[in-house]
């Protein structure tokens, strides 16, 4: 490898339900890194969480060879193993393209940790918060923003508690929208919980809110943060869930998506401060995407967290950044610059 290069490792895949998504973000990315300022290694964790090198994202893994972190921090690395021998190849920083459980909810952050191995994006703490969706609004509560009504319930106690129908059945801890159900009436509420239960054994009864589903691009650390174009999220019918759709990159089934949101300059920049509040109040660094609702009267309340937002053709966070002015290109530059400012290095 030239040392005069960051030596980057890309992980992509995941043993989670948006193991695919992974992919497509990781191909994505590949094609716009910039070859001179980074040598590249790629390693492709599978559905059954083993680690395998890979030549790109568009390759197929090496058969027989597998990879693992170093835990000797003198010696930051990654070890491959191939037959009988193994190979420690040098590491300066990572970008874990991992959604969802095991990407973002602080498992992976804390393997990065142990090896001492900077990376792009929020720390265990944050991750593990942000993926919590119940743990995110109480600790946005104390910063005084607004979170949906809500409860969390079990599988043995089935109650909304005295919310008031129509109410989102999600979840806790997942992403994209997978287990997640629109309820209308008390007579599909078990249903619903049993689906929600099928990816969390913790799951959040939420008051639908009425207003406009806003998000905000975020970037940066501690306080220097910067922000895409908010973008709008128009519905047919149902609620957002294009990850789940079998030709995403063709346009979604129900959704338009616009960027910059048609919302008055007031309301734009009450959701950008709020965006901005929500990053900081829950610990976030590198990048997240804010979700959020604009309500009829003007007020924001927040919709969730995604701290590693995907970087496919179709994804929100890219075209947001692109509309203020920075290409995927720059974002991807500036996040790992981001990673390693943390450590003292610099591009």
């Amino acid at each position: 490898m030239n040392t005069n290069k960051v030596r980057l490792l890309v992980l992509y895949g995941g043993a989670s339900e948006e193991h695919g998504v992974s992919v497509k973000s990781a191909r994505e990315f590949s094609r716009r890194l910039n070859p001179t300022r980074y040598d590249t290694i790629y390693v492709y964790v599978g559905r059954d969480g083993i680690w395998r090198p890979t030549e790109s994202p568009d390759s197929e893994p090496a058969q027989g060879t597998f990879a693992a972190l170093s835990t000797d921090r003198s010696n930051k690395g990654l070890i491959v193993l191939k037959g009988g021998s193994y190979q420690v190849m040098p590491v300066d920083a990572a970008f874990p393209m991992l959604h969802g459980k095991y990407g973002e909810d602080g498992v992976i952050q804390g393997v990065l940790e142990a090896s001492g191995i900077p990376y792009v994006g929020c720390g265990i703490a944050a991750s593990a918060l942000c993926m919590d969706k119940v743990l995110t609004y109480m600790v946005v509560s104390e910063s005084g923003v607004r979170v949906p009504r809500h409860r969390t319930i079990s599988a043995n106690a089935v109650t909304t508690g005295g919310l008031k129908y129509p109410l989102f059945v999600k979840p806790a801890r997942s992403g994209s929208s997978f287990g997640v159900s629109k309820v209308s009436e008390a007579a599909s509420l078990e249903a619903s919980v049993r689906a929600a239960l099928e990816y969390d054994d913790k799951v959040l009864l939420e008051e639908a809110v009425e207003g406009l589903e806003i998000g905000c691009a975020v970037m940066g650390n501690g306080s220097n943060l910067i922000t895409g174009e908010l973008d709008q999220i128009g519905l047919s019918g149902g609620f957002f869930r294009i990850h789940q759709e079998s030709k995403p990159e063709q346009g979604s089934e129900n959704a338009t998506i616009t960027v910059p949101a048609p919302i008055p300059e007031v309301a734009r920049t009450l959701a950008v401060e709020t965006a901005k509040t929500v990053f900081r109040a829950l610990g976030c660094r590198g990048l997240a995407r804010v979700d959020m609702f604009l309500t009829p009267d003007g007020r924001i309340v927040l919709n969730e967290v995604n701290t590693m937002p995907g970087f496919t053709s179709y994804s929100r966070y890219p075209r947001m950044m692109a509309c203020a002015g920075l290409s995927l290109d720059d974002v991807i530059d500036r996040l790992i610059a981001l990673a390693l400012e943390k450590e003292g290095c610099a591009l």
